[in-house]
């Protein structure tokens, strides 16, 4: 296993890290995590918690550290006021529920959901009984829209990450990114990448999602089967039971590289990703 990193992995951009305090096992706090990130070239990193906003916790890192909002049950799910503040404080990211998602709570028992086992919150509706998009939901959107803010789907379905980016484009919203979408909970499909691609949404390839799942649910296949354009970094690091971004980033890198090439292997890593930011 290769433990050097490649050349050009420089100013980085990473869209998903977990860090202390938090209810799961993590590395270390949010400044231990921000050093270790830094270490292995990341530039830029956003927090994320399941348990509600990291935007003021992102602000007292300093330059190129940013938060968002989980909308799982503790901030009230489909919240538009917590958004509000979250956006006007700086966050930059809005997450769906993920612990609350019905989908999570559907596959729970799925390996790939093992760091979760133990962590249970309530769940946050995301559709009527008829399949449709809850109207709750439109107010959050429209928050997102307005702060021009960066729409992650958190654990919901395939279909129902369609559904809802379909009416966020609708109503303004051009940031759209579907977190670790191969995980088989999510349930994938062809029929989903083609509608996602017509809107061009940005898919995250990530670290902890390609050491849980099996070589079937690799994020790396995306290199293969979406446009490698619309591809961007999440690597989901940061839980106590699995590697650290000293010992999981390198390799991952290198096999990157060898899937699509230095140069746009660096391109997904800086400026793709930086740009769902800025």
């Amino acid at each position: 296993m290769t433990s050097a990193l490649p050349g050009w992995a420089a100013d980085m951009t990473d869209l998903h890290v977990h860090a202390a305090p938090s209810l799961l096992p993590r590395h270390g706090n949010d400044a231990q995590t921000t050093a270790a990130e830094r270490a292995v070239g990341f530039g830029t990193i956003v927090l994320k918690a399941h348990e509600g906003s990291t935007v003021e916790r992102a602000a007292a890192l300093g330059d190129e550290v940013f938060g968002g909002i989980v909308l799982n049950s503790p901030v009230g799910g489909a919240n538009p006021d917590a958004v509000q503040v979250a956006a006007r404080l700086g966050g930059r990211v809005v997450w769906m529920p993920t612990v609350s998602a019905p989908n999570h709570k559907r596959g729970a028992s799925s390996p790939e959901l093992s760091v979760h086992r133990g962590f249970e919150l309530r769940v946050v509706e995301i559709v009527d009984d008829t399949g449709r998009l809850l109207p709750a939901w439109h107010d959050v959107l429209d928050v997102i829209a307005e702060h021009d803010l960066l729409l992650a789907s958190g654990h919901l379905a395939a279909a129902e990450t369609v559904l809802l980016f379909t009416e966020a484009r609708r109503r303004g919203v051009q940031r759209l990114m579907v977190n670790h979408p191969l995980m088989a909970f999510l349930h994938w499909s062809d029929e989903a990448a083609l509608a996602l691609q017509a809107l061009d949404v940005h898919l995250e390839l990530g670290i902890l999602p390609d050491l849980l799942g099996d070589a079937d649910h690799a994020s790396l296949d995306l290199t293969r089967s979406y446009p490698p354009s619309l591809l961007v970094f999440g690597g989901d690091l940061g839980h106590a039971h699995h590697p650290g971004p000293e010992t999981a980033v390198a390799p991952w890198l290198h096999d990157l590289e060898a899937r699509v090439g230095p140069d746009r292997a660096t391109a997904i890593m800086t400026t793709q990703t930086r740009s769902l930011l800025s």
